[in-house]
């Protein structure tokens, strides 16, 4: 082997493409009849295609890829799939831009045409940046929600909950996004500080239009839709007024004064108004109590023909109006400012209103989801209380209906004669009710239906695919729960929540043993990224400037697994020098090898290494238990930190250092065993890397191994060294670096040689000292013996100037000529004398300093010491 050929610069850009096009990507791919090798089936996010695989996305990918190729070379059975969430508003809104229409404009079937074909092209364009990126996807088992191969069991799930009643259809209040139309699940709900009005207002008592009764509400837009008043019963102010009616202003009907406990009487005036629908707690209360319900806003957002005069009227529009109008009327008489927590659609930050609808819902067993969340692994750990927080705190059930086209059609008609809802029969599907009448008649006799035009929200497909992964529905055998589930920690509440909730409904067991949960990518500022900020970083921006490689380096040494990662620049700068450096180690182990290969090092006699040889192995075996720890735990940056310290630390800068004369020198056994100890190393080095830096791994593997390094097993380590072996090498790394040390110290080269070296009191090989020292080096059994000589007096210039002052020249040099052995003896006996112009001059012993120099054996040494060796450097 020999590495005259390879460039001393590394061509990131060249060496990742020449690979990214040389792979052949089945050595990744899953084996459903393989059953000697455990199986790790990894339930990857399906992400929408937008067309932009954006950086969030691949700092995730980068972790479920280092995982999935760590898992490989630990001899697992591991399925990487690729699927891809396709149904969406953000899709129908993008083609609705596209093709300067709305969804309404076209025939149903059309538009969703239009979606597919975009979609289409955003996987194509996605797929190309995973690979670029050097993701190792099973793309045997990619999968498109849209496709009825896919959806055909979303659909099949709905059939089998329905039939264990976890489905039911009714009018309901629901979470409604008047931009979007359709209704939303409460998961999907974001909120946002606001600062709005409280308005404060009167009722007249029905019987005595003299009595009024003091409102403070910030909905007045829903005076209509006004069902109640209610007061606190512990409230002694408006105890005579439970049980009459209040004439609503402006819209004249009138309403009971009711008492309830959950009115916070030290809130507003004390006194609420209870409309359809305010809040939640307006539900809670007019379901309670039984109220009127009156729909005063529709789908659109407008006001409805209840609000009288107002009908047509957007929310803000209708709200600003009743205002003024209540001002005028005399019965708003205060206005405060209001700090609220207002809902908003998660997609396009509309405020939401809660409307009554008949919809789809699956009902929601918090127990079930608290027992499969114990029984999975949460990575980080503290992670599970989010989930916990969310279940604990829900109050609705899932409602899975959307008023959208581009989704999963909900396999559902209606009889046009009887209103009879018939669900599709299992062997129907797939089916799209709008496009295709269910073949047989209903109950009634009738054959005369229309199709459910709702559709299925989103998550009822993504929420499938630990199912779909682990072969659910298919010609394979179940082989729920998958292994590991990795996604981001904003979408604990949705992905992970109704993953959980269907396993358990359809299977009765979790979806996955593990979650890993990622954190989000922030922008070089530390802000999230946004379009208005201007901070956004695309993976096609690193790769441009840097390489794939340095990219994944980014996303293992960012942080922990868990928390918010700040994508820096320099981080993806140092990556680079890391690479560089890497092949420089590379490039020098392989010019040193001159034929010896993977055979050589296979017959090699281990009895042959030197003490630094075995210190490096043993160090090497240290970092294949810290790094295989470190991937078992998911601690990805504490492994390739753990990587990069001994590749720059212990193997270039120390060990290459010290074995450089064996290298270049004649001794054949001292040289195989060097080159032994690099071979390992590199070779080792190189699978360790393999997870991170798939593409400088296979460059480095293929001119010391045969096939590709992903195909290789995680590295072992190597047994029989000597039990003392990081004890010897580190003595010997302290003592060269002392000396080196001292050869800066004292402002010579590194390479320029000393006179002679002896330690005393270690028991080490002193040849790769001496070679890396250039000095001639002895070893010799116990300590040296060494005394301090006198070699020069210092006068304290200090003290005699201000003592003698004019006379102080001569007193100096006087002492300075004093003999450095009677000088020291004067000192020793307390008085210093000299003669000056015939004086005789009396000084005390701190006049002088004396300098001394060591000698041994009548040598002038200098002492270094490490650890308990003694290391003479003779001058």
């Amino acid at each position: 082997m020999t590495g005259s050929e390879i460039p001393k610069e590394y061509n990131a850009a060249e060496i990742e493409i020449k690979w990214m096009n040389a792979w052949d990507l089945s050595m990744y791919h899953f084996d459903w009849a393989d059953n000697t090798r455990p199986q790790y089936i990894i339930d990857t996010p399906p992400p929408y295609p937008t067309g932009n695989f954006h950086i969030g996305n691949s700092l995730n990918w980068c972790y479920i890829d280092f995982v999935a190729r760590y898992k490989r070379m630990r001899g697992f059975n591991v399925m990487f799939p690729q699927g891809w969430d396709c149904h969406g508003l953000p899709t129908e809104v993008k083609v609705e831009e596209t093709h300067k229409i709305t969804k309404n404009q076209v025939p149903r079937a059309e538009f969703r045409k239009m979606c597919e074909e975009m979609t289409h092209g955003n996987i194509i364009k996605m797929r190309d940046t995973m690979k670029r990126l050097g993701f190792s996807n099973d793309w045997s088992n990619e999968f498109i929600t849209m496709e009825p191969s896919y959806f055909v069991k979303t659909q099949r799930s709905f059939l089998k909950m329905h039939e264990m009643n976890y489905v039911y259809h009714e009018e309901h209040p629901v979470n409604w996004c008047p931009r979007c139309e359709t209704a939303i699940a409460l998961a999907e709900v974001e909120y946002k500080e606001n600062v709005s009005k409280l308005n404060f207002l009167y009722f007249t008592l029905a019987e005595d239009a003299n009595e009024k009764v003091h409102i403070a509400t910030s909905r007045p837009e829903l005076l209509c839709a006004c069902a109640a008043v209610a007061v606190n019963p512990e409230d002694e102010r408006y105890g005579k007024f439970v049980g009459k009616e209040l004439i609503v202003p402006i819209f004249g009907q009138k309403v009971p004064i009711i008492a309830d406990v959950d009115v916070d009487a030290e809130f507003g005036t004390g006194a609420v108004m209870i409309c359809t629908f305010g809040d939640k707690q307006d539900i809670r209360w007019t379901k309670t109590h039984n109220l009127k319900i009156t729909k005063a806003i529709d789908r659109n957002g407008k006001m409805t023909a209840a609000a009288g005069k107002y009908v047509g009227m957007s929310i803000p529009e209708c709200k600003a109006n009743i205002i003024e109008d209540l001002k005028c009327d005399g019965f708003l008489y205060e206005q405060q400012d209001l700090d609220q927590n207002v809902g908003l659609c998660w997609r396009c930050k509309t405020p939401i209103e809660i409307l009554s609808e008949m919809q789809w819902f699956v009902k929601v067993k918090p127990e079930e989801i608290l027992a499969g969340a114990d029984q999975i692994e949460w990575i980080p750990e503290y992670m599970k209380v989010r989930l916990e927080n969310w279940t604990n705190t829900m109050e609705w059930d899932w409602c899975i209906s959307r008023q959208r086209i581009f989704a999963t059609p909900i396999p559902v008609w209606y009889c046009n004669k009887c209103n009879e809802i018939l669900i599709a029969k299992d062997e129907w599907l797939p089916i799209d009710p709008t496009q295709e009448k269910p073949p047989v008649s209903c109950s009634c006799g009738a054959n005369d239906f229309h199709g459910e035009t709702d559709v299925f929200d989103t998550w009822m497909d993504s929420s499938l695919t630990a199912l779909h992964v682990s072969g659910w529905d298919s010609e394979h055998e179940l082989r729920l729960p998958t292994q590991l589930r990795p996604q981001g920690h904003d979408i604990i509440r949705t992905w992970a929540f109704y993953s959980i909730l269907r396993a358990e409904a359809i299977e009765n067991k979790i979806p996955w043993e593990t979650i890993m949960i990622n954190g989000m990518v922030l922008g070089p500022d530390g802000h999230k990224m946004s379009k208005s900020l201007g901070n956004i970083i695309s993976p096609e921006d690193v790769l441009v400037e840097h390489s794939a490689d340095a990219f994944r380096q980014w996303g293992a040494l960012g942080g922990s697994v868990g928390s918010d990662v700040m994508f820096r620049w320099n981080d993806v700068v140092s990556a680079s020098r890391l690479i560089q450096k890497l092949w420089n180690i590379y490039r020098f182990s392989l010019s040193n090898m001159d034929g010896f290969g993977k055979a050589e090092a296979g017959s090699f006699d281990l009895s042959k290494l030197k003490q630094i040889d075995n210190w490096l192995i043993s160090k090497l075996n240290g970092l294949i238990d810290e790094v295989t720890g470190a991937m078992e735990a998911c601690k990805f940056d504490d492994a390739f930190k753990a990587i990069r310290v001994f590749a720059w630390d212990v193997l270039a800068d120390n060990y290459i250092e010290l074995v450089k004369g064996r290298l270049y020198g004649d001794d054949s056994d001292g040289k195989n065993a060097a080159r032994f100890t690099l071979f390992t190393a590199v070779s080792t080095l190189t699978k360790l890397l393999a997870p991170f830096t798939p593409f400088l791994a296979e460059e480095m593997y293929s001119r010391v191994g045969e096939g590709s390094v992903h195909q290789q097993s995680w590295p072992a380590k190597i047994d029989g060294l000597p039990a003392d072996a990081e004890e010897k090498g580190e003595l010997i790394k302290g003592i060269t670096s002392a000396i080196r040390c001292y050869k800066s110290d004292n402002k010579m080269a590194l390479n320029a040689p000393l006179k002679k070296i002896e330690i005393y009191n270690a028991a080490v090989d002193a040849a790769d000292i001496s070679n890396t020292v250039t000095s001639p080096t002895d070893l010799i059994e116990g300590a040296p013996e060494f005394e301090y000589i006198p070699v020069e007096v210092k006068p304290n210039m200090g003290m005699l100037g201000p003592m003698f002052r004019d006379k102080a020249g001569a007193v100096i040099g006087a002492l300075k000529a004093l003999p450095p052995k009677t000088a020291e003896e004067m000192k020793e006996a307390g008085i210093v004398v000299v003669d000056v112009a015939g004086e005789q001059i009396e000084l005390d012993a701190d006049a002088i300093e004396i300098k001394k120099e060591m000698v041994s054996a009548g040598r002038e040494v200098e002492i270094l010491h490490v650890d308990e060796a003694v290391v003479v450097i003779v001058k």
